[in-house]
C-alpha cells in the first residue's frame, strides 16, 4: 500500500469532521455517510468508498469490516479506531473516534514526518486507554513507515511499560549518537537512527515522566499534531426540565400545607373515576 494523494486526505478528513459534527443530532452512521457522500469530490476515490461502506455496514452492521476490506484507502491504524468505538464492551465513543480521524487525516494531508505520525497514533492509544498490542500492530503496517519503522514499533511493543518510552527514543536519535561519537562510536546496523537532535533533547528530558509531558513537549517545539479530547457535554438542556419538574413538586406541595392550615385536605379531588359512576 503507497500513501493516498494529498486531496484523498483533505476528503477524509472532511468526511470524519462532518461525522463528528453530525452524530451529536442522533442520526445514524449510515444516515450520514450518504449524506456527505454528496458534499465530497468525485474526482476522488472517497465516495466509491463509501459505497463499498454503506453495503458492509447494510449487511454486517459494521463500518470497521467494510474498512478492513479497503487496505489499499484505509489504514489499518483507521480501522482499528473504528473497530474500537464500535465494540459493544468498550468506552471509546464513535465521535470521539472520528475526531481523532480527522486530526489524523489532516495531518496526513501536509507531507506528514513518520515521527509526528508515530506519536500522534501512540498518544491516542494511550490517551483513550485503547489496547496497545493490536494498536501497535495496526501502526507498524501503516505505508507511511518503512521497515526501520517497522521493527522498531515491534521492538516498542514488546517492551512498552518495561521501559522507559523517553528512553526508547533518545537510544534512536541523532543526539545520543552525537554524545557517544566522542567514544567513536557509530549506529549498528540493526539499530538505526530514527529521530533528529531536537527530538533526543526533549526524549532525554523527558525520561521517567508521564508520557503525555514527552507527547506535549514534541507539540509545543515541533508542531506535532495535539490529539483532540473528549468534549464536555453542555447539561443545560436537561437540567431545565429537571429544574421546572422540581418547582412544580413544590408548588403542589405549598398548595397541601395551605388546604392544611384552612382546615384540612380534601382528598376526594385525588380520587380516581369510581365504576358506574
Amino acid at each position: 500500500m503507497a500513501p493516498l494523494e494529498p486531496e484523498e486526505y483533505i476528503e477524509q478528513a472532511y468526511l470524519f469532521r462532518a461525522l463528528a459534527e453530525r452524530l451529536p443530532e442522533n442520526h445514524t452512521v449510515q444516515d450520514l455517510l450518504g449524506q456527505v457522500k454528496q458534499e465530497l469530490l468525485s474526482t476522488t476515490r472517497l465516495p466509491l468508498a463509501i459505497d463499498f461502506l454503506l453495503a458492509e455496514i447494510k449487511h454486517a452492521g459494521t463500518m470497521a469490516s467494510a474498512m478492513a476490506r479497503l487496505p489499499h484507502y484505509f489504514t489499518p491504524f483507521q480501522t482499528y479506531v473504528i473497530r474500537e468505538a464500535e465494540a459493544e464492551t468498550g468506552r471509546f465513543d464513535m465521535r470521539i473516534a472520528v475526531d481523532i480521524l480527522q486530526h489524523e487525516a489532516e495531518y496526513r494531508s501536509k507531507s506528514p514526518r513518520p515521527q509526528g505520525l508515530f506519536m500522534y497514533q501512540l498518544e491516542c492509544l494511550c490517551r483513550n486507554r485503547l489496547k496497545y498490542d493490536p494498536g501497535l500492530t495496526a501502526m507498524a503496517q501503516d505505508p507511511v513507515f518503512d521497515e526501520r519503522w517497522q521493527s522498531w514499533i515491534s521492538i516498542v511493543r514488546a517492551q512498552m511499560g518495561l521501559v522507559d518510552f523517553g528512553e526508547l527514543i533518545y537510544v534512536r536519535s541523532e543526539y545520543y549518537w552525537q554524545a557517544r561519537a566522542k567514544f567513536d562510536e557509530t549506529p549498528p546496523a540493526d539499530k538505526p537512527v530514527l529521530f533528529d537532535v531536537k527530538e533526543g533533547k526533549i526524549a532525554w528530558a523527558n525520561r521517567r515522566k508521564d508520557p503525555v509531558y514527552l507527547f506535549l513537549a514534541f507539540q509545543r517545539h515541533l508542531g506535532y499534531p495535539a490529539v483532540p479530547r473528549p468534549k464536555k457535554i453542555d447539561q443545560a438542556p436537561n437540567l431545565l426540565p429537571q429544574l421546572q419538574a422540581k418547582i412544580d413538586r413544590l408548588e403542589t406541595r405549598l398548595k397541601l400545607l395551605e388546604e392544611d392550615t384552612k382546615g384540612g385536605i380534601d382528598i376526594s379531588k385525588f380520587y380516581g373515576p369510581q365504576p358506574g359512576g
